[in-house]
């Protein structure tokens, strides 16, 4: 529901023109980095965990690590 509202708004905050292209990409991004990072932060920085957990294998969920600066704090909570 969440993701739709944000959509919904997204398109209406285009007015009559539609958004620019690349939209699919800039969704995912949108939606993976916080989506990583709470994944990172509920396996305190255990990247194989959160790779389990996300259905990714380690090295993709390196990659996109890599790919979107994230911080990969370990061991808190």
């Amino acid at each position: 529901g969440s993701i739709e509202r944000h959509l919904t708004k997204y398109f209406s905050a285009q007015g009559d023109d539609l958004p620019p292209p690349g939209l699919y990409d800039r969704m995912l991004r949108e939606l993976e980095i916080p989506l990583i990072s709470l994944s990172l932060a509920a396996t305190r920085g255990n990247q194989i965990k959160a790779a389990h957990m996300l259905g990714l294998n380690r090295n993709t969920l390196r990659k996109k690590i890599r790919d979107h600066n994230i911080q990969v704090i370990r061991g808190l909570k």
